[in-house]
């Protein structure tokens, strides 16, 4: 038969893969043939989400009809989100600013198309998600890499984004902190440095949230601390462990809460009706919660004094649940690598290519949001492995 994959593929999808979901994947038909995998591949919690949580779904299951809410959400769950901002921030937050998502992803793509046309230039940094570059480049946006180092420890700073507008004027910056793979956090300085820089330039400031309250030694700030003009994306999936019901939101200056709201009703209508019901219950979840932020930092400190002992340099993670390692010592080829510690030790990691295309080749995401028992026995196998190799 013809291969007409070519022919029907649009250019846009021509994105680089995700790698962490194709290891996932692999990893999954391995353990399928009885295969016994360790999975620190995926920004995933391997806790479940907390009884309330479950508890209202299931009463709302027994309510009747689960239809459409509003575009941008219910409004008790909006104006939840928004008192979260006075209780945890101290910041006011208007509930008529929120729009709920499917999950962050959903976010990024609501706001991005709000934000950016064909051609528009948005920094992002390297290493980074690897979606935010696949989702720009598919709706035909210029990604500027902003290429952070230990130096910086891997933090963008101010004056990264003013030189990179001085070359040709950026429309947006979208950054992590707490970030994703490094688990580095902008200080409070930093980060209204950053939210300064952009008000004073003309640049549009997305900041990544979703790891917020997952901090091990100081807490995290939000930019709306420093800017009403910042874009704020959240989610529900990783300090809740509520992944899999794809349920998070955005703050929006005024103006941008119709253009989202238009988009919303045409690319999704709602975020499913269950899942706003859940993630509402979960911010009554904190002591279940915190204790499996506890857990995280047992993984976290027992993953890092390994790291040491494997000789394997890395930036201590201040949040987040990933640990950015560099095995250059052992590689100039992570990919291949991950493959063969996948295989060969059972482990599963992902190549620092996901994150930067560049330099990427001689790192390791390591994720420690598993449960404690799987942490310590991926550690074993690296331990017995990474020797032999």
């Amino acid at each position: 038969m013809r291969d007409t994959t070519r022919r029907l593929a649009a250019a846009r999808s021509a994105v680089a893969p995700f790698l962490a979901m194709d290891v996932l994947a692999q990893a999954g038909a391995l353990e399928r043939q009885g295969r016994s995998i360790m999975h620190l591949e995926v920004g995933e919690p391997g806790a479940p989400p907390p009884r309330c949580v479950r508890d209202a779904a299931i009463a709302a299951l027994g309510g009747g009809r689960i239809g459409y809410t509003d575009a941008l959400g219910r409004p008790s769950l909006r104006a939840r989100i928004a008192r979260h901002y006075g209780e945890t921030y101290g910041v006011d937050v208007a509930a008529e600013r929120i729009a709920v998502t499917t999950g962050s992803s959903g976010g990024f793509v609501l706001s991005f198309l709000a934000l950016f046309d064909p051609g528009d230039r948005v920094a992002i940094a390297a290493p980074g998600y690897p979606a935010y570059r696949n989702i720009l480049e598919a709706l035909g946006c210029v990604c500027v890499v902003l290429e952070t180092d230990e130096a910086d420890r891997h933090v963008v700073t101010a004056a990264m984004i003013e030189r990179a507008h001085a070359v040709a004027p950026l429309k947006g910056v979208l950054l992590m902190s707490p970030a994703n793979p490094s688990g580095v956090m902008m200080d409070d300085d930093a980060l209204q440095a950053v939210c300064a820089t952009c008000e004073r330039l003309g640049v549009i400031f997305v900041s990544d949230e979703i790891y917020h309250g997952l901090t091990y030694e100081r807490a995290a700030q939000t930019a709306l601390r420093f800017s009403d003009a910042a874009i704020v994306v959240n989610s529900f999936s990783k300090y809740y462990c509520m992944t899999g019901w794809r349920v998070g939101w955005l703050v929006l200056p005024h103006e941008l809460v119709r253009p989202v709201e238009r988009l919303q009703q045409s690319l999704a209508i709602s975020t499913p009706f269950l899942s706003q019901v859940a993630a509402e219950a979960a911010f009554d979840a904190a002591e279940e919660l915190d204790a499996v932020k506890q857990g995280y930092a047992r993984n976290r400190a027992a993953l890092m004094a390994a790291m040491g002992r494997l000789r394997l340099p890395f930036q201590p993670p201040d949040g987040a649940f990933y640990i950015y390692a560099d095995i250059g010592r052992l590689t100039d080829d992570s990919a291949a690598f991950a493959q063969r510690m996948l295989h060969e030790a059972g482990v599963a990691a992902t190549p620092g290519v996901d994150f930067d295309r560049a330099r990427g080749a001689r790192m390791l995401r390591f994720s420690y949001a598993g449960a404690e028992a799987d942490i310590a026995e991926a550690i074993a196998r690296l331990e017995a492995w990474i020797p032999r190799i």
